[in-house]
């Protein structure tokens, strides 16, 4: 199954802020965006569930401290991800 990626206005942010910072990274997150698209619980993603304020949504690496924060959903029967806010473990977090 695929997986539809969506962005958030906020992810749009945080990605151009972090980026901006660490142009280094963009080819690491693209991959993750590819992985994400495939399987969003590859092993390399280190994919789980979040508990607390961020209830309801998941997070997976895409890098040492990098972290991708999105929701899994449905519309329209497609399989959907909806990227929230991305950034360094004490950003999302």
């Amino acid at each position: 199954m695929s997986w539809e990626l969506i962005r958030s206005p906020t992810f749009v942010r945080a990605a151009r802020k972090y980026l901006r910072r660490h142009p280094e990274l963009v080819a690491d997150l693209f991959e993750t965006f590819t992985q994400l698209t495939e399987d969003p619980f590859h092993a390399a993603l280190r994919t789980h569930k979040l508990t607390g304020v961020l209830a309801g949504s998941w997070a997976c690496s895409a890098g040492y401290d990098l972290r991708v924060i999105f929701r899994m959903t449905k519309k329209s029967g497609k399989s959907i991800i909806l990227l929230e806010t991305m950034g360094t473990h004490d950003e999302v977090y």
